[in-house]
């Protein structure tokens, strides 16, 4: 008679199980977009990566398709952003140039998380290492970020993934010194120690205990850091040094046009309030996760 009654049962609490996982979801992100403005900039990020992702739905045009006729037209139905000085639409060239300008925050967030991480686990937990390590991070953060980005730019050469890696590297360290910060913490805890005496190895300990510990910094830099390097692209394209020309980036339009921006604003104009909306809905969002994730603010709420 118990058979029948335990197997039964074993559905109903798989169940039970998955209903509570999906409440928890539901209420983290009612927690989440409580505050109207970290919804407004999820929304609006949501609908820049749509549009990026999206592009071929949205139009068959070629960025690169030029019309001198059009030379520098301002905004129109037609051509809602205008065009620029070779006669290419504005606003196709932004929808088309999202897709390089999120690909260089994303991966760039991608490999300043996972350097970061292992250089601040390896620095918090090992303590010969934490002097060493924390030593060149020091000395990297020491240099302006845009400086170093233009020195590693220089060295490596002018491509988009390039500058990928050079951004990679300049916010590493960001990512380093808060990770190895919550890392001296974690090894002190009881659950390390306890791990410690039952012999489970120290790979598996930083692996099981400290990695996912970490998560919830890492995730609020990886929103940072996302905004930060579109901004950096920008700026790093901006003074020549960047992604090359042909490559439709934001930044890459800004430099191109910087030339007739007397002319013709819109140029500029539109490409940079692409640039500022997807930056500010980063941050924004970053501050949401912070402040969702601050255990001192969830004692206060």
């Amino acid at each position: 008679m118990n058979a029948p009654t335990s197997s039964a049962s074993t559905p109903v609490s798989v169940a039970a199980g998955a209903g509570w996982a999906s409440a928890a979801w539901v209420k983290t992100l009612k927690r989440l977009f409580a505050r109207k403005i970290v919804l407004a900039s999820a929304i609006v990020l949501l609908l820049i990566v749509a549009t990026a992702v999206c592009y071929p739905l949205l139009t068959d045009a070629d960025p690169n398709d030029m019309n001198i006729s059009m030379r520098l037209h301002a905004p129109s139905w037609a051509h809602w952003a205008g065009n620029d000085e070779l006669g290419r639409d504005v606003m196709v060239r932004i929808i088309f140039g999202a897709r390089y300008s999120l690909m260089i925050g994303f991966f760039t967030a991608l490999g300043a998380v996972v350097l970061g991480t292992l250089i601040g686990m390896l620095a918090g937990y090992f303590r010969r290492l934490d002097a060493p390590l924390m030593r060149l991070v020091d000395a990297m953060m020491a240099f302006p970020d845009i400086l170093l980005g233009i020195a590693l730019v220089s060295i490596l050469g002018a491509s988009l993934w390039n500058v990928i890696l050079a951004l990679t590297i300049v916010y590493t360290p960001r990512v380093a010194r808060v990770v190895r910060a919550s890392t001296l913490v974690l090894r002190e805890l009881l659950f390390v120690d306890a791990a410690k005496a039952l012999g489970v190895s120290t790979p598996m300990i930083l692996w099981r205990h400290i990695l996912p510990n970490l998560l919830s910094p890492v995730l609020v830099q990886v929103t940072f850091i996302f905004a930060y390097a579109i901004l950096a692209e920008a700026g790093l394209s901006f003074l020549g040094v960047g992604v090359p020309p042909e490559i439709p980036t934001w930044g890459t339009m800004i430099a191109g046009s910087l030339e007739y921006a007397d002319k013709a604003f819109w140029t500029i104009l539109t490409p940079g309030i692409a640039i500022v909306l997807t930056a500010l809905s980063l941050q924004l969002l970053g501050d949401g996760v912070r402040d969702l994730l601050d255990p001192k603010l969830k004692k206060k709420s």
